[in-house]
């Protein structure tokens, strides 16, 4: 029985390394109707689909973080897994938290410290170029909408108008306490990002699995999301909504009240983070039938309606936002990437980020009702459902961390004696792609 699912485990992983293989391949086939640019040029091959289905751009490199992330790939592999084993709890979360942050920068100073890290989020397309701009918070939440559709003068930017206001006025807020920069808004985005590295085993463990949550440690710190967490601000959205999940995950036990309404604040802001993120309700949803009760629902729905509330007030309607949302999105480059590619590509570039121990892991999954693997099956199904949306069509290595963090605990299911042999190729994935090629986030 074990051979056999040790079989079942190599096919499902030699099935996720072939995806990702012919992802890589198949734009360079010269069929118009899969290739990632319809209407292209060399330039925008080079800017949007040199490494399709990864966002960036071919070329070899190294830096001054090669050595410190090779050193933390190492000593993740031979003592990560009995470390997490025998750690005190909260010496665990520390330890997790800390060799996250610690993997996801020096896999960034492997571009170098302005390429890789302070430059991230000051392009003129990103949330920084609009915040010199903002003096009145109310009067931008009132016209938000306004600014959404592109070919206007006062347009918003690329990423500010993709998504509600919650994110513009995050770095706002920063820049209001005197942390402005590109340096800052990339601290702000890996600190929060790498502490979900944390939420989702606080979660499992509150669910009454704390081995399993143990054994999760190690893949959710090494992640190969960590090149993505440094620095988008998608990072952030990771953060914010995986420790509303796991909040909620903790009222189911204890602290009922004040924990459900702090994830539903979580939650809700996260809605104002980034539309997709309504789909954050299946992680939730399974957090509650793994838990078997509602009660924190009543909590949590009044902490999001709380979030709701205010943003309404000051005259922003979301579902204005992400009517306009949807319009904004095909004036730009989405126009010209064809989901005949897409469609599947971007399962390859998800699996980039969660590395081939996921879906190996995947067979396992699906044969029991645990906890773990109820959350594992929410943050599947919010992807199957954002990919048939049409809405991401690339750029999902990044668009869809905040659902790939549930997935990452997949690989705590596998036998424990092969956790070293899986979580060293989740490194050696990470390193080969930091190292292969420049990614844009």
């Amino acid at each position: 029985m074990n051979a056999i699912r040790y079989w079942r485990e190599a096919v499902a992983a030699v099935l996720a390394v072939a995806l990702v293989a012919v992802a890589f391949v198949v734009p360079y086939m010269g069929n118009e109707l899969i290739t990632p640019i319809i209407d292209r040029t060399p330039q925008q091959v080079r800017d949007f689909a040199d490494a399709a289905p990864l966002f960036g751009f071919r070329e070899i490199h190294f830096g001054w973080g090669t050595p410190f992330a090779i050193l933390i790939a190492v000593a993740g592999v031979l003592w990560g897994p009995e470390v997490a084993r025998r750690l005190s709890w909260r010496r665990l979360l520390l330890a997790t938290w800390a060799t996250s942050g610690a993997w996801t920068m020096s896999l960034a100073m492997i571009d170098g410290w302005n390429r890789g890290f302070v430059s991230k989020l000051a392009s003129t397309d990103e949330y920084l170029h609009e915040v010199p701009g903002i003096t009145d918070i109310p009067s931008t939440l009132r016209g938000f909408s306004d600014r959404i559709l592109d070919f206007q003068a006062d347009s918003w930017t690329t990423h500010v108008s993709g998504h509600p206001p919650g994110a513009l006025l995050t770095f706002v807020w920063l820049d209001r306490l005197g942390l402005s920069g590109g340096a800052w808004a990339a601290a702000l985005c890996v600190f929060v990002g790498t502490s979900a590295a944390v939420a989702v085993i606080v979660a499992v463990r509150a669910l009454g699995d704390e081995t399993m949550a143990r054994r999760a440690a190690p893949f959710a710190a090494l992640a190969p999301a960590a090149i993505w967490l440094a620095v988008s601000a998608d990072a952030f959205y990771t953060g914010v909504v995986g420790w509303g999940v796991a909040l909620l995950a903790i009222s189911t036990k204890k602290h009922r009240w004040p924990a459900s309404i702090a994830a539903g604040v979580l939650l809700g802001f996260g809605i104002y983070l980034n539309y997709g993120l309504v789909l954050m309700g299946l992680p939730a949803l399974a957090v509650l039938i793994a838990a078997r009760t509602v009660w924190p629902l009543v909590g949590a729905v009044v902490g999001a309606l709380v979030v709701a509330a205010i943003f309404t007030a000051y005259g922003f309607w979301w579902f204005d936002g992400y009517e306009l949302v949807q319009e904004r999105y095909y004036q730009g480059i989405a126009m010209d990437r064809p989901f005949e590619y897409w469609g599947w590509a971007n399962i390859a570039a998800l699996f980039c980020a969660l590395g081939v121990a996921v879906p190996a892991a995947f067979p396992r999954i699906f044969t029991r009702v645990q906890p773990i693997n109820l959350l594992v099956i929410a943050g599947l199904a919010a992807v199957v459902m954002a990919d048939l949306s049409q809405l991401s069509k690339a750029e999902t290595e990044r668009i869809w961390l905040p659902f790939a963090l549930w997935m990452l605990l997949a690989p705590a299911v596998l036998p424990r004696r092969t956790h070293k042999f899986w979580l060293a190729l989740q490194v050696l994935a990470a390193l080969a792609i930091n190292h292969l090629l420049f990614t844009n986030w």
